[in-house]
């Protein structure tokens, strides 16, 4: 994973929580949670069905 070990992840989630505090941590990993799904959805979504729905905007101010 990203050639992370053990202690790489330790120190890094020490940082974490000693910048946004214990009581933050939870909002954090769901805000990180919840951009990551976002990011996958966006490039599960077809570009074709974009292009259409950009084409069938332009055809009706026509």
């Amino acid at each position: 994973m990203f050639g992370l070990g053990t202690q790489e992840l330790l120190i890094i989630l020490v940082l974490v929580m000693v910048i946004f505090g214990a009581g933050k941590l939870p909002q954090v990993g769901g805000a990180l949670g919840k951009g990551i799904r976002n990011f996958k959805s966006g490039l599960k979504e077809e570009p074709l069905e974009e292009a259409q729905r950009v084409d069938d905007s332009a055809e009706k101010k026509v």
